[in-house]
């Protein structure tokens, strides 16, 4: 069994914003593989598949970012997933906008999300795929937090439209069994 799980911040005050780019990814996944997140369990919205016979769980955790271990551990554990069979998706300032990298495993990077995944997951051994948002250009304290909940201008947009773009196919290859370092090689 596989888990994907997109990281973001619920409600629609957050909708949108670059804070909540995983849940964009996996939103366009979704729509275009006509599926929902038609149920609640463990803090999260998810639905549960079977794609090309592999089953998968979908989850957009429901905690707020610094809370996403919460739910994708309870996730993990009820499910028996071992961290490798798991892909998070999550937003990067590091990268420019736009950008893709998979991870493997790793530190948070000061991802808060990722920090709490680690933590409450046991194991930083999870797969990830990071789509960039860049810094803001003055970086403060406030500077980042207004930065990482604000939306996405309209060019900021199309490039982030065709990032979530190839964010699919890697769904669909980590899905379909391609390894860490396969999807590394074809897409960092």
């Amino acid at each position: 069994m596989k888990l994907i799980a997109g990281l973001g911040n619920p409600g629609k005050k957050y909708d949108g914003t670059k804070h909540n780019t995983g849940f964009m990814a996996l939103d366009q996944y979704l729509a275009k593989n006509s599926l929902v997140l038609e149920r609640e369990k463990f803090e999260g919205k998810y639905t549960k598949q079977k794609i090309k016979g592999e089953d998968v769980i979908f989850l957009e955790p429901q905690t707020y970012m610094n809370d996403s271990g919460r739910s994708i551990a309870q996730f993990a554990h009820f499910f028996k997933i071992d961290p490798q069979d798991i892909l998070v998706i999550h937003d990067d300032m590091d990268m420019p906008l736009s950008k893709i990298r998979i991870r493997a495993n790793g530190k948070s990077g000061g991802h808060n999300g990722i920090k709490s995944i680690i933590r409450d997951l046991g194991s930083s051994n999870f797969n990830r795929l990071k789509i960039g948002i860049r810094h803001p250009d003055n970086v403060t304290e406030s500077s980042v937090i207004s930065w990482v909940l604000s939306q996405f201008d309209s060019q900021q947009q199309k490039l982030m439209d065709a990032a979530f773009d190839t964010s699919c196919e890697i769904i669909d290859d980590f899905i379909a069994g391609k390894g860490s370092q396969f999807l590394m090689n074809k897409y960092n």
